[in-house]
């Protein structure tokens, strides 16, 4: 991982870029797909012509990592960035597998090598692809053996249909594991400006050049704190602007994926990248984790 500071006249530009695995470098101000999808992530969304519009206008201000998964809908999502986005130009698409949806805010995690593929394949269908950029184990299953769940993995790389690998829900001791069986580029965690309890893990891959990818990156909109809202009315912000700007200063490993399914809380997501946080600010925020 190396990151480098850039600006190309598009908001999310300002948040620098991130190169995973020594060649793919996106900016970090990224989109998570989660949202575009019904109550429960589950099924369509209320508005899939606004859905569509939010993935086109994220485009437009510079995102250029977009972060999905197989069990989004399921299926939901993939489809919708393919309807909208398809053939991708300049546009890094990652996807994970690895969770079973019974239903409505239901996730069973299924790491058996038939599911994960069965999962990739169906992935490379909706997304028209015939390689997926960033692909991530979405848990690790504990009824499967681990090193069943990476070598399968492994062997969709070996195949070309997984140019990088990722890994979701993982201590340090997980990921060492992993590393020793494929390489392993990226890791996405729950991890905000309110919950810090894998710190180790960001810390970790900072370390050692990997990206960490947070997700629920503002607590699904429930950050708020005296401390936060102090620094928004510092600098004219949204609390969550303040809690994206922070993540990004944080650690230079931080790709962001802010997910929504509007397009003016997109537009205002992504004007994040472009907040200076001072020594000040980052002293107070560190100190409210």
């Amino acid at each position: 991982m190396s990151t480098t500071s850039t600006t190309h006249g598009t908001p999310a530009a300002a948040a620098s870029t991130i190169t995973l695995g020594g060649d793919l470098t996106v900016n970090r101000m990224g989109f998570g797909a989660m949202r575009l999808t019904g109550k429960g992530i589950w099924g369509p969304p209320k508005n899939r012509d606004e859905a569509i519009r939010v993935l086109q206008r994220a485009v437009d201000l510079g995102v250029n990592f977009i972060d999905t998964a197989y069990s989004y809908g399921p299926h939901v999502a993939e489809q919708i960035i393919a309807d909208a986005l398809h053939p991708y130009p300049g546009v890094t698409i990652a996807t994970k597998g690895g969770l079973e949806r019974p239903g409505p805010d239901q996730w069973v995690e299924n790491g058996r090598p038939e599911f994960l593929r069965r999962n990739l394949e169906e992935s490379l269908q909706r997304l028209r692809l015939e390689r997926i950029e960033l692909w991530q184990l979405h848990r690790i299953d504990p009824k499967v053996p681990e090193q069943e769940q990476l070598e399968a993995v492994r062997e969709f790389q070996r195949e070309g249909l997984v140019r990088h690998v990722g890994l979701s829900e993982v201590t340090v001791a997980q990921i060492e594991r992993a590393r020793k069986v494929l390489p392993i580029v990226s890791v996405q965690n729950l991890y905000n400006e309110t919950d810090r309890k894998w710190e180790d893990e960001v810390a970790y891959c900072e370390g050692e050049g990997l990206a960490f990818i947070p997700w629920f990156p503002l607590s699904a909109g429930a950050l708020e704190h005296p401390v936060l809202n102090r620094i928004a009315e510092r600098h004219g912000a949204s609390v969550f602007q303040i809690a994206l700007a922070w993540l990004l200063e944080h650690s230079p490993s931080m790709l962001v994926i802010p997910g929504t399914s509007s397009v003016g809380h997109l537009e205002e997501n992504v004007a994040a990248a472009e907040i200076r946080l001072t020594k000040q600010d980052m002293s107070e925020l560190d100190d409210l984790g």
